[in-house]
């Protein structure tokens, strides 16, 4: 997965270039800064603001497409008083999910439901405090996740500004630090035996 794009910009107008946006390689390692956005610079990025309303739906497009098995996960993390979602680094823990996918579990594989989408799109939940973000999306792919090392995550961020009437505001995790080498979700054999079940890695969705 190549640094997204939200569906109605060019890429990178409103998501941070990514460090891999010309080789489309991933992050190999958990515990590594770039799993956080993968980001190629510093701050203040680049990348504009996209203004959205608590509720509504944004996306990112993939280049050329999901092409792993494996989960799609989107976190969210509110930007201090004292910076903008150009300016903060994401740093802390501010980090908090809004969406996870689970996978079909079938005879002879484990199947996602984002697998070839070229587009992937997620509800900014309605109950959040209004300020700004970033939306994190992540694909982690686990094709050769039977061996320690060898997940692949391919992450990117949008900076957002969020209005509306919600009031809420979320514990968060870090980035790097929420993921270790060894979670269950990381480190997984889906080819033999066929699992029966998967655990996401990282923190449960926030409920609104």
């Amino acid at each position: 997965m190549r640094a997204p794009a939200t569906k109605d910009s060019f890429v990178h107008s409103y998501v941070r270039q990514t460090s891999n946006y010309e080789s489309q390689s991933p992050v190999m390692n958990a515990s590594a800064a770039q799993i956080r956005c993968d980001e190629l610079g510093s701050p203040p990025y680049s990348a504009g603001i996209r203004q959205v309303i608590s509720g509504e739906t944004v996306g990112f497009r993939v280049s050329p497409s999901i092409q792993h098995p494996g989960p799609v996960a989107f976190y969210m993390a509110k930007a201090p008083k004292a910076h903008t979602a150009k300016t903060f680094d994401g740093d802390g823990d501010v980090w908090f999910k809004i969406a996870q996918e689970q996978p079909d579990f079938g005879i002879s594989q484990l199947t996602w439901p984002s697998e070839g989408r070229t587009e992937l799109s997620v509800r900014i939940p309605q109950c959040i405090v209004a300020g700004d973000y970033l939306l994190r999306v992540e694909h982690l792919g686990l094709h050769g996740a039977y061996n320690i090392g060898g997940a692949q995550f391919f992450q990117a961020c949008a900076q957002l500004s969020v209005s509306g009437s919600g009031t809420r505001e979320f514990p968060g995790v870090h980035l790097p630090g929420a993921y270790s080498e060894n979670d269950p979700g990381i480190h997984v054999n889906l080819w033999w035996p066929v699992p029966t079940n998967y655990t996401n890695p990282g923190p449960l969705p926030i409920q609104c």
